[in-house]
């Protein structure tokens, strides 16, 4: 297997006398889904934190695609290639489809010296917002306003806002949240479609979407890891069965 473009190395995070993340490592791969799984408060979503640069570790290492990520602001993390989304939709609601895209692609080329000139007129930004908006499907909508998309629409514009700051990291908390079958089939194709060329690392309480979608599997409880491996390798081990996934998505179903 090719070298991991990301890997986070016992990576740790305490607030005062709580430990939040303890000991955590893990590697992402272009062109596999990583998916972190575990019950509320297990400390999936400041592990995402802590990879983007929205939280700074209390110990550990992050190395992306060779460079060390320890003190980089979210800032600079995300001009290096780390896309991320959010447990709660984070889009303009009240600018079209298609700005709120060249609105994030405009942000990898600052142009200071430019101010005067309109910024619908800067054609790689505007043609790298349309690609996005093509990828994830709402190529169509890019008139709309971003308030009128029903809530799965929101979801994929705001990983189209990702795919047009040109990441090779995509880090996805809970993509498929409040979304009914037919949304939530929308966003796993979306997922499968984004895998080659790029390293997803997926946060998901759907079971289903994260077994059809995930090469890899890492389960956490209070903050550390229980275990990691296949999918199949963790539907296999009874003591993720026994403290998170059931019977209904335990080694029976493999």
């Amino acid at each position: 297997m090719a070298e991991p473009i990301l890997r986070a190395v016992n990576l740790s995070k305490r607030f005062g006398g709580l430990t939040a993340v303890n000991d955590v490592s893990l590697e992402l791969h272009v062109g596999q889904v990583h998916a972190l799984i575990g019950p509320n408060g297990a400390g999936k979503s400041t592990l995402t934190n802590l990879l983007s640069g929205d939280l700074k570790p209390s110990a550990g290492h992050i190395h992306y695609a060779g460079v060390d990520l320890a003190g980089m602001s979210a800032e600079r993390i995300s001009h290096l290639g780390l896309g991320r989304s959010y447990q709660k939709t984070n889009i303009f609601l009240a600018f079209s489809v298609f700005e709120n895209c060249r609105l994030a692609a405009q942000s990898r080329r600052q142009r200071a010296w430019r101010i005067f000139r309109k910024a619908s007129r800067f054609e790689d930004v505007n043609a790298r917002a349309r690609a996005a908006l093509e990828a994830v499907g709402l190529a169509s909508r890019r008139d709309a306003i971003a308030a009128a998309l029903s809530h799965g629409e929101q979801r994929q514009l705001e990983i189209a806002m990702c795919l047009a700051t040109e990441p090779q990291v995509l880090l996805l908390d809970e993509p498929l949240a409040g979304m009914g079958p037919q949304e939530s089939g929308t966003i796993v194709e979306l997922i499968r479609s984004l895998t080659a060329a790029h390293a997803i690392m997926l946060i998901e309480h759907d079971m289903d979407a994260v077994f059809a979608v995930a090469h890899r599997l890492t389960v956490m409880v209070n903050g550390e890891v229980l275990a990691s491996g296949t999918p199949s390798e963790v539907r296999a081990n009874e003591v993720v069965q026994q403290a998170y996934l059931g019977e209904e998505h335990g080694a029976g179903d493999v």
